[in-house]
């Protein structure tokens, strides 16, 4: 069975976003397109941000050269700012013509080898020599002094004639990895000058696809024989952003696909819903490193944001993807190493590279993988000062007019970027990033929950906007009443006040002492409501109708059958293939729900579903009449069995009899039910339904694993619900 989710694009560019095969270098192919749908978000009917159908381009993709983290356009506004001695590109240029790095005095050092990792390490001889080449072009290209272009080529044509392995112990896939993408991206600039021999850049080009690009490939799919939640965020990161650099470099579509499709829509934890591990209030997302190191956290956001601006320059918008989720984990990592009053005027008086205050406290949910279980954010090397931030900022707050107070707050501090010293990233942001200030006109990005009985708002703000206001109306358009305004930090609000009805949610920004138009608006239903209800009593045909009115109508697959019910008709599976396919994306509109069903158990088997909702192993939400322990089990998780969170009952569901089994969460609290009775309760859930991002593989009994089991059985009215049903309601339904 496939783990692979359906791949989409958002808007600015769409194409199909195949995966490559494990065949041999030249002859890479794609995979087909999965279907496109709409946004996930939980109980939102209108939405501002929407995901569109994948579709393969009627041509070859022709890319854009220069186009990696620096278009022709980019060098155009940096000569102009310099030359005008405008700031802060000015002491940006003072910085870049100072490092050492940037001379025209050293000679090239090539290695045959590279080690990093174990023993005879020499990495750090290739990463100076590529900075030299990096920076020396920035130099060419902004000043036009031929003499930094010649010195550039040297560094770039004595490594393609040297290098031919890079080695190591797994760390050799690190080297790939950051090398990859910086030697890529000194080579892109360096493209447009025509001293660059075309017989020098075929042989770079080579190099990158030979040696580079193989590690980068087999990382990817095999992850040096480790479980996948193995390696941290970083490891697949960078190795996403050297597949796509040298995809553009070399005009090789495949690569570049490869590396899109991947970072939306594969298993590991550099993917985008890995790396941003869970997405609080506010639009605030927890990094999947966070809990490990601050050092490491800050390198995610360095490598996450070279990909998403590569990807940019080339027309795909993945630092919008998902709702802009890329800017949820820059401004929590930002944030929670940045301290209590760093506000803009108090960074510019203070040196709080020293210390000074307590830092920023953020949310955090326990995260866990295979070899680790972090209960709370890390707060080793908080406070670290990465040279990675001027390209985040930049590119929300002053290219799209989004705010990102977090993210401008690491930019002062670290203004005018350097390249750090350690081989980490490029540096040198403030720059080639740095664009003119661009103020925000409407809040974006408006998702509601429906949690713990409670609609939780959260939206991203505009550029220099002072605070917001949020609104109610019982219809689409109006009228519109005020339910609180100033808002100006955490971008969220909790309405707790309101009866069962269906509401419509916008809010305004107030920019300059103005007040904006509405966001667009964000439907709730509260109360309980039905959302799927598959009663089962057809007796001929493949389709299980969806009484609710929703559509969300089944279909019987290999071997599901008919059969006779509890009051009259149910589907019989089989235990060997059949099973009952739901539409994609079944569960994507619940936070707070109830899922109740009827089941009848001809063998009890571990590990067969009563259903599982998903997208492959990776992300999930299924009932299993009996796990490996023997008792009945609920479970879901967006990162792996590692990660799954659950509620276990205190036997398996019986044999040879009609079970009434439920499951209700409410906020974080969920509780397992077994014939009316409460058998198993967990208070600490943190994943609801929503959180699984878009699935594809929503079954009735079978599972995402495909070594197990199929459910040898019956089941009859099977329900889900918006909100969390009490026992006595569950009772009163067990009787209809």
């Amino acid at each position: 069975m496939s783990d692979s989710k359906p791949t989409f694009v958002p808007k600015r560019r769409q194409f199909c976003a195949g995966g490559v095969s494990l065949a041999a270098l030249g002859s890479l192919s794609l995979s087909a397109c999965g279907g496109g749908v709409d946004d996930a978000g939980s109980t939102i009917s209108v939405t501002e941000s929407k995901r569109s159908d994948a579709i393969r381009p009627a041509a070859p993709r022709r890319f854009v050269h220069p186009g990696l983290l620096h278009t022709a356009a980019d060098f155009e506004r940096m000569r102009a700012k310099v030359g005008a001695h405008a700031e802060p590109w000015a002491s940006a240029w003072k910085a870049l013509i100072a490092n050492g790095r940037s001379q025209l005095n050293a000679a090239p050092r090539p290695l045959k080898t590279v080690i990093r990792g174990g023993e005879g390490q020499n990495f750090a001889q290739m990463y100076i020599d590529i900075a030299r080449a990096y920076q020396l072009a920035l130099r060419w290209k902004i000043s036009g002094d031929v003499a930094c272009a010649e010195r550039a080529i040297a560094f770039l044509n004595a490594w393609s004639s040297t290098l031919t392995t890079i080695s190591g112990n797994a760390d050799r896939f690190l080297a790939a990895g950051i090398y990859g993408y910086q030697f890529a991206n000194a080579a892109e600039i360096m493209r447009t000058y025509a001293g660059w021999a075309a017989a020098d850049v075929a042989r770079f080009q080579h190099m990158m696809l030979t040696v580079f690009y193989p590690l980068n490939h087999q990382f990817l799919i095999q992850h040096n024989g480790a479980e996948i939640t193995n390696y941290w965020a970083a490891w697949d990161q960078c190795t996403l952003a050297s597949i796509l650099a040298i995809g553009v470099l070399c005009d090789r579509e495949d690569l570049y696909n490869e590396a899109l499709s991947y970072y939306m829509t594969g298993p590991g934890n550099g993917a985008s819903s890995q790396a941003v591990y869970h997405v609080h209030p506010g639009h605030l997302g927890q990094w999947q490193e966070s809990g490990r190191d601050q050092c490491h956290a800050t390198l995610g956001i360095g490598l996450a944001g070279v990909f998403c601006e590569m990807a940019w320059n080339q027309g795909d918008d993945m630092y919008g993807y998902d709702n802009n989720r890329f800017l949820a984990g820059a401004e929590y990592v930002a944030k929670s190493n940045l301290r209590d009053g760093a506000g803009a005027e108090y960074v510019a008086k203070s040196n709080l590279r020293d210390g000074a205050g307590a830092f920023h406290p953020v949310p955090y949910t326990p995260y866990r993988n295979i070899n680790a279980y972090q209960p709370v954010l890390s707060p080793e090397s908080q406070g670290i000062r990465r040279p990675v931030w001027e390209m985040v900022h930049q590119h929300y707050a002053n290219r799209r007019g989004l705010a990102a107070p977090y993210t401008g707050l690491q930019a002062v501090q670290t203004r005018p970027e350097g390249d750090g010293g350690n081989g980490d990233q490029l540096g040198f942001g403030t720059l080639t990033f740095t664009r003119d200030p661009m103020t925000g006109k409407v809040p974006s990005g408006l998702t509601a929950r429906l949690t713990a009985g409670k609609v939780v708002l959260s939206w991203w703000g505009c550029a220099h906007a002072s605070s917001y206001t949020v609104k109610r109306a019982t219809a689409l358009g109006g009228p519109y009443k005020v339910l609180a305004s100033g808002i100006s930090d955490l971008l969220s609000y909790t309405d707790a006040a309101m009866p069962a009805s269906a509401f419509y949610y916008v809010v305004t920004a107030h920019i300059a002492g103005k007040e904006s138009a509405p966001s667009a608006a964000a439907r709730v239903v509260t109360g309980l409501t039905p959302h799927t209800r598959l009663k089962m009593d057809e007796a001929a045909g493949t389709v299980v109708a969806d009484a609710s009115g929703n559509g969300h109508a089944g279909a019987l697959s290999r071997g599901a059958t008919w059969t006779t019910g509890r009051t009259s008709n149910a589907v019989a599976f089989d235990g060997v293939a059949g099973h009952v396919s739901l539409p994609h994306n079944l569960v994507a509109d619940l936070a707070d729900f109830t899922v109740a069903t009827w089941v009848y158990l001809n063998a009890s088997t571990p590990w067969s579903r009563v259903f599982d909702f998903g997208s492959g192993p990776g992300h999930y939400m299924m009932l299993t009449p009996r796990n490996n322990k023997g008792v009945v089990r609920f479970g879901i998780t967006t990162n792996f069995p590692a990660g799954e969170q659950g509620i276990s009952g205190n036997a398996a569901l019986p044999v040879g009899q009609w079970v009434h089994v439920a499951v209700t969460l409410s906020g974080s609290t969920g509780v397992l039910y077994v014939n009316g009775v409460e058998v198993g309760r967990n208070s600490a859930l943190a994943l609801a339904p929503f959180r699984l991002g878009p699935t594809n593989q929503n079954w009735l009994g079978r599972s995402q694993f495909p070594a197990d089991p199929w459910l040898n059985g019956k089941i009859d009215d099977f329900r889900l619900f918006h909100g969390a049903l009490s026992a006595a309601e569950l009772a009163a339904l067990m009787r209809t």
